[in-house]
């Protein structure tokens, strides 16, 4: 029997090392829910233990139910029927009516609508799981964000008519976003809103690459002030899965094939408005996004654990030249490389889903407290919390999806050709890692949302943050680790600086956000494998790898970002052009396109 988090100590041990009390706290706001609810925990010790149960479930589930028809299910796909409704491949059915009954899809609902009320750090920790069995289905078990938002914005009469049916896999959701003329530009949508004389909205438009776009509840952005034609005019709907909805088209892509990605047409659809009108891209979408965005971080995570697992099992029985290939020394590095690389994007995605915890947690403690003693030191800590996620967040997920990326292509490559047969998994976790560097954001648009934080000076907060209790002075190798991070840190300084100084104003700054992104990371995550070997001793090897291998990229992307170079913005026609058409005389001028 496989279990897909107990053989998976990482999980526990990050969870441990992070130490999740105060969290827990927070979330059961003083444990205050034992008294209502029977499954509510009576204090931390209690909160914990439900934690590692939920993740001991759903990894049961996971390993035994899921990860063994995740071939199948990539090979079949989804079917797109005459009558515009859309049949799951058997495998995603089936595991949306396991997690739907065991609970977890209600993973971080409040006990009154039928949820487990358990903090996103849990749910993080449950797609990783879910991810490493089958990429695909954690696009629909991780889309919990939409329950979550009609929790925080909706009505009551819409809370208690949809949010129940969410947590028991009766009903799935779809955040429906994205247009044919408006893919990250947002603010560009078309699709309409409009009441009628009793009150009632109705939408009409075209959606297109909707991830779980056959859903029964979907959170449509729709232009409710045609005076407007930004954000301002967009707000945030609810449409049941009806006849007024139309799956136009099945997306046929890459990878995720057990994942159906919809074009969407809305004819006259009827609609209840999510809060209030002009906040549905700045305020709910923005919300939906980042819960994604956390969610993605943990796909690649899993993904990332499913790749390094099958490398590092090929590696210690293929024999070549009479010896396993794990003996070779090019191909242990690369072993080594995928581990950690594997190690920090899960402490960076676990460490920023604990900070969306503090942040909500704090924010209502402190809402609880106005005007009593304390309440200004928790909205102290409650707004730092949120300034860390606009950073944390994106870095998660531009560093998690770029991991499992380097990840399952290293799997590839391990295994030589038989990696490129399907044979064997990692050509699918390959196809599927590609996806998490694009949607909700390609990791570029990860760069740009984290690079505020880091030009604001956050990363020595966020280091001092995570080393908080942590006692490095006794170990030699922690503080020679904190000392090389502190060092590495102040030449990020240094760069900031230089960057702020240089007179190529802004187009200088956007050129190089990514170096300066990419170096902060190697701080934060730095801190992160201190803490992580502070608690497990054994990790410190993990610390040097990653201090031996990263910092020396990172100061070469700083001393880039402080070279002064700009060529790609003044000389961009001259080191781009435009490829010369093709001669019509020419042989391959026959299958050459023409442009009037």
């Amino acid at each position: 029997m496989a279990n897909f988090y107990k053989d998976n100590p990482d999980i526990q041990n990050v969870l441990d090392a992070l130490d999740l009390s105060e969290v827990a706290t927070l979330q059961e706001e003083d444990f205050r829910f034992a008294k209502e609810f029977p499954c509510a925990p009576v204090d931390v010790a209690d909160a914990l233990d439900n934690y590692r149960r939920a993740l001991e479930v759903c990894g049961d589930i996971a390993g035994n139910r899921i990860a063994p028809t995740a071939e199948e299910t990539d090979r079949v796909g989804n079917v797109l029927n005459a009558d515009g409704s859309v049949a799951y491949a058997p495998g995603i059915k089936l595991a949306i009516e396991l997690l739907g009954r065991s609970g977890l899809s209600g993973c971080t609902i409040p006990y009154a609508l039928g949820g487990l009320n358990m903090p996103c750090t849990v749910l993080t920790a449950c797609n990783d799981i879910v991810s490493r069995a089958d990429a695909a289905l954690m696009n629909i078990f991780g889309l919990q964000g939409i329950a979550e938002t009609i929790n925080q914005f909706a009505d009551e009469d819409i809370k208690r008519q949809y949010i129940p049916k969410l947590c028991d896999g009766t009903y799935t959701g779809a955040m429906v976003l994205t247009e044919p003329d408006a893919g990250s530009d947002l603010q560009s949508v078309k699709t309409t809103a409009v009441q009628d004389a009793d009150g009632n909205w109705f939408v009409n438009g075209v959606k297109r690459f909707i991830t779980n776009g056959c859903g029964d509840v979907l959170l449509v952005l729709a232009r409710t002030e045609p005076e407007f034609s930004d954000g301002r005019g967009l707000s945030c709907l609810l449409v049941e899965k009806g006849p007024w909805v139309k799956v136009r088209r099945l997306e046929h892509k890459l990878g995720i094939n057990g994942s159906p990605t919809c074009e969407l047409v809305f004819d006259n659809a009827p609609a209840k408005l999510v809060g209030q009108r002009r906040r549905g891209l700045i305020t709910y979408v923005m919300s939906l996004m980042n819960g994604a965005r956390v969610g993605i971080s943990a796909q690649g995570t899993g993904i990332g654990e499913a790749s390094y697992r099958a490398a590092r099992d090929y590696a210690a029985s293929r024999k070549q030249f009479g010896v396993t290939i794990d003996t070779f020394p090019a191909l242990r590095d690369l072993l080594c490389d995928m581990s950690v690389d594997l190690q920090a994007a899960r402490l960076l995605a676990y460490y920023a889903s604990k900070c969306v915890d503090l942040e909500m947690g704090l924010a209502k403690r402190f809402e609880s407290l106005k005007g009593m003693p304390g309440a200004q030191d928790v909205r102290r800590r409650f707004k730092a919390y949120a300034a860390f996620n606009k950073m944390l967040t994106p870095m998660a997920k531009y560093y998690a999806s770029e991991m499992s990326m380097r990840t399952s292509n290293g799997a590839v490559a391990v295994l030589g050709g038989s990696g490129y047969m399907k044979d064997y998994p990692v050509e699918r976790y390959l196809r599927d890692a590609r996806i998490t560097t694009i949607y909700e954001g390609t990791s570029q648009l990860q760069v740009v949302a984290a690079i505020a934080g880091v030009t604001g000076g956050l990363v020595p907060e966020v280091v001092a943050d995570i080393l908080a209790g942590v006692a490095c002075d006794g170990d030699e190798a922690l503080a020679a680790a904190r000392a090389r991070m502190q060092a590495l840190g102040q030449d990020l300084a240094d760069a900031l600086a230089y960057v702020h100084a240089h007179p190529g104003g802004k187009a200088y700054h956007d050129l190089h956000a990514r170096q300066l992104v990419d170096a902060a990371i190697a701080v934060v995550v730095s801190a992160l494998f201190i803490r992580f070997a502070a608690k497990f001793p054994e990790k410190k090897a993990a610390l040097d790898f990653w201090i031996q291998t990263r910092f020396p990229a990172a100061r070469a992307a700083l001393e880039q970002a402080r070279s002064g170079f700009l060529a790609p913005v003044t000389d961009f026609e001259r080191i781009a052009p435009f490829p010369p058409l093709a001669d019509e005389a020419s042989p391959s001028a026959a299958v050459s396109c023409s442009f009037p």
